[in-house]
């Protein structure tokens, strides 16, 4: 119950990857990866929750401190510290190859996550999470893959540094402050429709992540060799 949802993403990702599928060893390792940042993370984030005397019942400046301050920062920087170790490597050979590894350290995250809430929640906590958090941990993983690809491979990868960076840094930021919000209005417990409000925009924003992931597919170099590969038919 609380590995299913990421490995169907994940399934769904690698399925999703037509045209030059990556080694399964490597997307292996980096969805064990994303798992094994999860303890670190978890463990960040009760320290910092202990030095500044935050508590789950607080104020919407412990809210906001919460939300931005402690889990979307740790949980968003670390996975993309783990995402960035695939940038020089020769299997990242395309654009989607950024979506599809930050989906597999995104999902690799979310179970390790999905199996801490099962322990101390019980199983009910997975349902909610299914349709919820691992949703949420999509989206935050396809736009920081979406501009690693970009900054790789735009113009032809024709890339300056600076560009790269900026691009690199900038798919850090968006994710991280997609995933600040997200926490924010699931955190506050003041008004529940501000909790069905983060899950109806999550399900807007995989709309857009569906756009960024055929848009990189779109600009896959091994789209015009798989067509020059296919036999032609004879009218």
């Amino acid at each position: 119950m609380a590995t299913l949802p990421g490995l169907l993403i994940c399934y769904a990702m690698y399925r999703a990857d037509k045209y030059e599928k990556e080694p399964l060893w490597a997307l292996g390792l980096f969805f064990a990866a994303g798992a094994f940042v999860t303890v670190p993370a978890i463990r960040v984030e009760l320290w910092v929750m202990d030095m500044y005397g935050l508590r789950w019942q607080r104020s919407w400046s412990e809210t906001i401190l919460l939300a931005f301050g402690v889990v979307a920062l740790w949980e968003e920087l670390l996975k993309w510290l783990i995402l960035l170790l695939v940038f020089n490597r020769r299997f990242f050979n395309e654009p989607l190859d950024g979506i599809v590894y930050a989906v597999m350290v995104g999902m690799g995250f979310a179970t390790l996550e999905n199996i801490a809430f099962l322990e101390r929640f019980g199983p009910d906590s997975l349902l909610v999470r299914a349709f919820t958090a691992i949703p949420a941990h999509l989206v935050f993983a396809v736009v920081q893959g979406y501009y690693l690809g970009k900054a790789k491979f735009k113009n032809g990868g024709n890339v300056s540094p600076t560009e790269r960076n900026r691009l690199v840094l900038y798919g850090f930021l968006v994710a991280f402050l997609l995933h600040g919000a997200y926490d924010l209005l699931i955190f506050q417990d003041r008004w529940q429709w501000l909790f069905l409000l983060a899950t109806a925009t999550t399900y807007l924003c995989l709309f857009y992540a569906a756009d960024m992931i055929f848009e990189h597919l779109e600009h896959s170099p091994f789209k015009k060799e798989q067509k020059q590969k296919e036999p032609l038919i004879e009218e």
